[in-house]
């Protein structure tokens, strides 16, 4: 059966809308993108004049072959909470409901997830040239499916087989679980952040995110000013000067992890090294409490841009190193989502489904 579907990835900064032209084969739909834009979030009171602008701009395209009363279903991932088929956004003045939506843009079906119930429906969805393998063994059909990814936050969730071949999508706040130590450096970085940001514990989205990379590397620079090379040094300053400010004119996460990268600064090679390995010691984590024998993705906005420095060892070495499991953790699949747009892949597969 060929169905005309509307998904969406909304975000507090930008929102992509793709119309897609979907067969139900099996278990995963055969998709093909018909139209597909990308607006500026803030520039809309709501989702509605959105949609709204981008079907005249579809039908423009598209011409007699799109016609809007035959899109079936809609899906939106959603940055933030959904509860009942509703959400009011994080970073945006919006409350959408399903419901009033369905009604107002004249869609039978619309469904509200979140955006990262919407990555774990995309990894079903992704093309081999869209995963980077960093453990190559068998996947069980019938095995449950992780999901975490670092960027703004850290997102995590998991998917379970169902009798009828397809997954159940959950959604996880696992991320928000205390942050354990595994060496003297990442002891301090747990006092040093108590103490800078007032806090009575530190959860592992404080660390593995991108705010961590900066926190990783003010600790660093901190204890060691000596080692901080006059370009960081320069970053850091105007970092600083713009916390609290709305316009901001330099990522100090992007520039550290770009400097390790490029492998010619010493702190922020060591900043990147912390990182690396917290960020695998907490996907061995989420392995060891689901036994994802149906994979382990790695999504989210950072890991592809740091793939060298997740392919270099310290990643893996950190997710095997689980004691007397070591040998179990060497049986999940593990990958790197590269695909951007996972999500939006997703809530189109999510929209086929539902």
């Amino acid at each position: 059966m060929v169905s005309l579907l509307l998904a969406g990835d909304i975000g507090g900064t930008k929102t992509i809308l793709r119309l897609v032209k979907s067969e139900i084969v099996k278990v995963v739909p055969n998709q093909i993108t018909l139209y597909e834009q990308t607006y500026f979030s803030q520039a809309f009171a709501d989702l509605v004049p959105m949609v709204q602008q981008f079907f005249q701009a579809a039908t423009d395209e598209l011409g007699e072959v799109f016609k809007v009363k035959n899109i079936e279903k809609a899906c939106f991932g959603i940055a933030g909470p959904v509860v009942n088929n509703t959400s009011e956004l994080t970073n945006l003045s919006w409350l959408l409901s399903g419901e009033r939506l369905a009604t107002e843009l004249d869609i039978a079906q619309v469904l509200l997830i979140n955006d990262f119930a919407a990555v774990g429906y995309g990894v079903l969805g992704l093309a081999p040239e869209d995963l980077y393998c960093l453990q190559d063994v068998p996947k069980d059909p019938q095995g449950a499916i992780a999901v975490l990814g670092a960027g703004t936050g850290l997102g995590q969730g998991y998917l379970i087989p169902q009798s009828s071949g397809k997954y159940r999508v959950f959604p996880s706040e696992g991320s928000h679980a205390d942050f354990a130590s595994r060496s003297d450096l990442e002891f301090q970085l747990i006092t040093y952040l108590k103490e800078r940001y007032h806090l009575e514990r530190i959860s592992t989205e404080r660390v593995v995110s991108g705010i961590g990379i900066a926190s990783i590397y003010e600790l660093l620079r901190d204890q060691d000013p000596a080692q901080e090379s006059a370009k960081l040094s320069e970053i850091y300053q105007i970092w600083q000067q713009e916390i609290g400010k709305s316009e901001k004119t330099v990522d100090l996460s992007a520039e550290v992890s770009q400097a390790a990268l490029a492998g010619n600064d010493y702190l922020a090679g060591q900043a990147l090294k912390l990182f690396v390995e917290a960020y695998g010691a907490e996907a061995g984590n989420l392995a060891l409490k689901l036994l994802p024998y149906g994979g382990l993705y790695v999504a989210g906005g950072i890991a592809p841009k740091i793939l060298p420095l997740l392919q270099n060892g310290n990643f893996m070495k950190a997710f095997h190193d689980k004691g007397r499991m070591r040998t179990l953790m060497e049986k999940f699949p593990v990958y790197i989502v590269l695909n951007a747009k996972v999500g939006l892949i997703g809530a189109a597969i999510c929209a086929a489904q539902f």
